[in-house]
Order: C-alpha cells, then structure tokens, then sequence
C-alpha cells in the first residue's frame, strides 16, 4: 500500500512532537453514520454487510469518523490531539483499498489558531514527500453560512445550497433555478413539500423513508428507498424559494465569484456586505483573524489561493476548509488532493456527544503523496 514505509514512520513522529496521540479505530463501523453525513452516493463505494441484529456494518471508507466515534466513546473528554496511520477500503479505488493518515483535533476554543496551526502541520505533512510548495487552496464553509443567514433564505433553499456548495461549490443550477420566474411555483406535491419546509432534515428524510415504504416502493430506476427520499427533499427546495428576491440572488452570484489571497478577498468580502447592508462582521473577523494566525506560522499569505465558492464535499465542515496539490498543480476542478480537511464543530454532536464541541483536522493520501515524489 505504500512505497516507503520510512515515510509513513517520519510522519507519526511529527504528530507525536506536536503533540498528537496515535490511535487505532476498528476497521468494521457502523454504516449508518457514514450515509446520514455524507450521503447515500457513499454507499455505492462501501463494503457493506449486515449484523445479526440487520444492522448495517461497513470497512471504514476513511478514518474522520470513527475517530470522532472513538473519542465520543472515551469520554470527550476537551482537548484532545489524536493522529491515525492504517487503511481505508473503497469500491472506487485500486484494489479496494489505499492507506490513510490524518489527525484531528477536539476540543480548543481558540478556533482560528487551531486552524492556522493544522493548516502548518499538513504543510509539514507535504513536506516529508519532498512537496515543498504545494497550491494551497482555501475556503471556508462558516463564512458561507453566514451569509446566507444574512440573507434570511427560506430554510429549503437554504438546506440545499448549503449541500451543494459541499459537493461542488457550483451553484450554478440552483441559481439559475432562482432567477426563474416560477422559483416559487407550486409543485404537484406542495403539500407534502409545505409540511416539510422548514422541518429537521433527518426527521423529514426520515418521513419520507417511511412513507416510501408503506406504499411498498423499495426501488426506482436503481435508486434505494433513502436515495429516492433525499431526491424528493431536494426537489422540496424551489417550492420553498418563494419570495427570494433578484437582488439576493445577485449577492449570492457575487460571492461566490471572490477569489485572492486571503487579504484581497476580505476586503473585497467586507465592500460586498457593505453595499448589500448585510451584517456579516463577526465572521469577517473571525476569517481576518485566522488569515492573521496562518501569517503568524510563517506561511506566506499571498501563497493562499482562496474562492469564495471552494466547499469539501462532506457538508459537516462549518469553517476553514483547504487542500493541499502537487507543486504548482492545484486547478479548481483537480479532483485528488495530497493533504485536505478544516473544521467541523457540529459533527460530533452528530455523532451522539452531549454538546457541542470545537473540531478540526486533515486526512492525508500516502498514496498519492509517493506518486508525486517518484516525479520529483
């Protein structure tokens, strides 16, 4: 699984110096928390099997969770620094499977320099295969949210751009949707749709699943019962759009046309909320702030590649998210990041913790990292 093993060593020994502890989560998972936060086009690449019980069980597609799992199960005890080294199993990939490595950090309220310190840690991290300057990308999934709380969208709209902004950053299609002049049209089902607006998107998923399976639908063209339900719930959207002025949809196309080093896209992000009378001070701050701490770790902010419209596709991260590319590599649409991750305070309640609790962290590819050197 990996080339060098001397490597995979020289890692673990930078995150026990920075102060994180290894640890070892079962290979065997539960599969529910996989497709509840990232969704059933997961499932196409697990390696599912059933318990006894008929629960669902998976080989872990990656190592984020059942960290977070772990350390819910230890207590949660605040702070935590954990690091992790062993393989991951995909449908999608090689021989089913690649070896991963990554840490996460739980529990540090001084968010942004937490951000900066993890961001320094994966440049680090990039730098043991001999990738000295990475394209460093950025976004920030926080500052997104915030601004369409600003906007007071409808609670739909605003569900499904806050997923597809995880997925792509494309909102393209959904924009395009709002510009229509029947965005608020009324569907054939805008009743069901109109008691669902609004509500917890786990219990309506959840009514709907049922609903499916009380009228004895198990599969349509392919699509499961839970696909068929999340289709539905995103098609609940436009019905909710009504009232989403031009001038909103504007803002939102202005947005995320931003992209600068960090400093360039602050200022250009404080004169959008100036000229819209949008209150988005506090995460501007905060954004500043981190800028100020990654600066503080001796990184070169005009090395930052930041876009407004850059999201993860796992719609937990609430904040900072980056990847790290092959020297001078990095285009918008380069599918395989060497080193990625950021912050996502609202996953492990999630997963069951009593509260909320600060979280950030990075996976990191051997794999491709080995395949970067031998260019080298």
């Amino acid at each position: 699984m990996i080339a060098d093993l001397s490597h995979a060593e020289e890692l673990l020994a930078l995150y026990a110096r920075a102060g994180f502890s290894r640890v070892e989560p079962p290979v065997l998972q539960p599969a529910d928390a996989f497709l509840d936060l990232s969704g059933e086009e997961m499932r196409r690449t697990m390696f599912i099997t059933t318990d006894p019980d008929g629960r669902e069980l998976c080989l872990r597609p990656d190592l984020t969770l059942p960290v977070c799992r772990l350390y819910i199960a230890e207590g949660a005890v605040q702070p935590r620094d954990f690091a992790y080294l062993g393989p991951v199993f995909r449908s999608d990939v090689p021989e089913g499977e690649l070896l991963q490595a990554g840490v996460e950090s739980f529990g540090r309220t001084d968010r942004e320099a937490a951000d900066a310190e993890l961001l320094a840690l994966g440049l680090e991290t990039a730098a043991i295969w001999g990738v000295i300057e990475p394209t460093i990308r950025l976004g920030d999934a926080g500052l997104f949210a915030a601004l369409l709380d600003a906007l007071d969208l409808p609670p739909g709209w605003r569900r499904r751009l806050i997923k597809d902004f995880a997925r792509s950053g494309d909102l393209g299609a959904d924009l395009a949707v709002l510009k229509r002049p029947d965005a608020g049209g009324v569907a054939s089902h805008a009743g069901v749709l109109s008691a669902l607006a609004g509500s917890d998107p786990a219990a309506a998923r959840a009514l709907v699943t049922d609903l499916l399976s009380i009228a004895g639908i198990s599969t349509v063209g392919g699509r499961s019962v839970s696909e068929i339900a999340e289709r539905f719930l995103e098609q609940a959207a436009p019905g909710d759009a009504e009232g989403l002025s031009p001038e909103k949809v504007a803002v939102l196309e202005r947005y995320l046309a931003i992209q600068g080093n960090p400093d360039a896209a602050a200022r250009a992000l404080r004169q959008l909320a100036d000229d819209a009378g949008l209150n988005l001070a506090h995460a501007l701050d905060a954004f500043e702030a981190r800028t100020n701490f990654i600066a503080a770790q001796g990184i070169e902010v005009e090395r930052l590649q930041f876009a407004a419209a850059f999201g993860r596709p796992l719609d937990y991260y609430s904040g900072m998210v980056f990847e790290l590319h092959e020297n001078g590599a990095g285009k918008l649409d380069q599918p395989a990041p060497l080193v990625a991750g950021g912050r996502y305070d609202g996953l492990l309640a999630r997963l069951g913790a009593a509260e909320t609790i600060p979280a950030v962290g990075f996976a990191v590819w051997l794999g491709r990292l080995d395949a970067v050197e031998a260019r080298l």
